[in-house]
C-alpha cells in the first residue's frame, strides 16, 4: 500500500466510478468495497478501495457534501497519441472540457477535462519522457492561496521522507495577471510519490475542499502523533481523523490497522469502530483497536 492515497468523495456514485476507472487503464481493479452507518446527516456511506495503474486509490459515496472542482487534478501519462485520444473521449464523455485536446507548448497532445462525476482530469503525450508514474496528482494554488505553491512543496518536503522536488519552473515578466516568479509547474516526490504543482492567479471561483483529499497511512500511533502535529492549521477542521493544512488542503491520517477493521465482514466489528472514530479528531490507535476487538 502506498503512504499516500489521493481520496475522492462522491455523493452517491464512489462504486460506480471507482467501476468506470478501472475500465480506463491497466493494472487496475477494486481491492474492497464496504458500507458504513453514518449518523445524520450522513448516513448509510460505501467505502471503495481501488487500484488505477498500479497505484492506490480510494473512495466514499457520503452525501453532497462537498464538489470536485480543478484545484486537485490527476494527470494522465500517455506514451502514445493513441491513448490519448482513448482516454479523452472515455473522460469527457458527459463532462466539462476545462481546456480542449489540442497541441500546447509543453505537448504537443494534451486536454483538460472534468469527467461526468466532476472529477479532474489532465490527459497528456510525454512523447520520448519515460513514463514512472501513470497519474499525478495535481495541485493548483487559486485566490488567497495563489504564490503560495512554492512554500507549499517546501513545507511538504519537509514533513515527509523520501522526498525530492524534481522540477519547478516559474513565471516570468510579462504573464500577467501571475506574478514574476510564482510556480508555472512544479514536479516533486513525497514518500517516493510524485506530485505536481503550480499557482494560477486566473479568476478562479474554486479552491481546496474536502472532496480530493490525501489519505497518510500510518504504522503507530507515534506516526499518527506527528503528521496531525505537522500538517494540522485550522482546528475546527479536525474531525474523524481529517485535517486541513495552512495552505487548504485536507489530509485524513489513518492507521494501516484500519484497513482491516474497515474491511471486516463482521458487522458489530465494523459498526464498534466506525461510532468510535465518528468520536474522535485525532484517531486513537489503541482505542480502536480495543472497540474492534470488543
Amino acid at each position: 500500500m502506498n503512504k499516500i492515497v489521493p481520496h475522492f468523495w462522491f455523493d452517491t456514485q464512489a462504486t460506480e466510478a471507482a467501476e468506470f476507472y478501472i475500465s480506463l487503464f491497466d493494472n487496475s481493479k477494486i481491492t474492497n468495497i464496504s458500507q458504513i452507518q453514518n449518523p445524520p446527516p450522513y448516513g448509510t456511506a460505501d467505502i471503495v478501495s481501488m487500484t488505477l495503474a498500479g497505484q492506490d486509490f480510494m473512495a466514499i459515496a457520503a452525501g453532497p457534501y462537498f464538489r470536485f472542482n480543478p484545484s486537485i487534478s490527476i494527470r494522465i501519462d500517455c506514451a502514445s497519441m493513441k491513448e490519448v485520444d482513448f482516454l479523452w473521449e472515455k473522460l469527457s464523455d458527459g463532462g466539462t472540457v476545462l481546456m480542449p485536446l489540442d497541441a500546447y507548448p509543453f505537448s504537443k497532445r494534451y486536454g483538460w477535462t472534468e469527467d461526468r462525476y466532476g472529477l479532474s482530469w489532465q490527459v497528456m503525450h510525454v512523447g520520448e519522457r519515460e513514463i514512472e508514474q501513470k497519474l499525478t496528482p495535481t495541485l493548483m494554488f487559486t485566490k488567497k492561496q495563489c504564490g503560495k505553491a512554492e512554500e507549499a512543496i517546501l513545507f511538504y518536503e519537509a514533513v515527509f521522507s523520501d522526498t525530492s522536488i524534481d522540477a519547478m519552473d516559474y513565471y516570468g515578466v510579462g504573464e500577467e495577471p501571475d506574478a514574476p516568479g510564482t510556480v508555472r509547474f512544479a514536479s516533486f516526490k513525497l514518500e517516493g510519490q510524485t506530485f505536481a504543482s503550480m499557482d494560477s492567479a486566473q479568476a478562479h471561483d474554486f479552491e481546496f475542499n474536502e472532496a480530493f483529499s490525501f489519505i497518510v497511512n500510518c504504522e503507530n500511533q507515534e506516526e499518527i502523533d506527528y503528521y496531525w502535529e505537522a500538517l494540522s492549521y485550522v482546528p475546527e477542521e479536525e474531525n474523524c481523523g481529517w485535517l486541513k493544512d495552512k495552505y487548504g488542503v485536507s489530509w485524513q491520517i489513518v492507521p494501516t490497522d484500519m484497513n482491516e477493521m474497515m474491511q471486516t465482514a463482521d458487522l458489530e466489528k465494523l459498526a464498534r469502530v466506525t461510532e468510535a472514530t465518528l468520536k474522535m479528531k485525532k484517531l486513537d490507535l489503541g482505542e480502536l483497536r480495543r472497540v474492534y476487538e470488543g
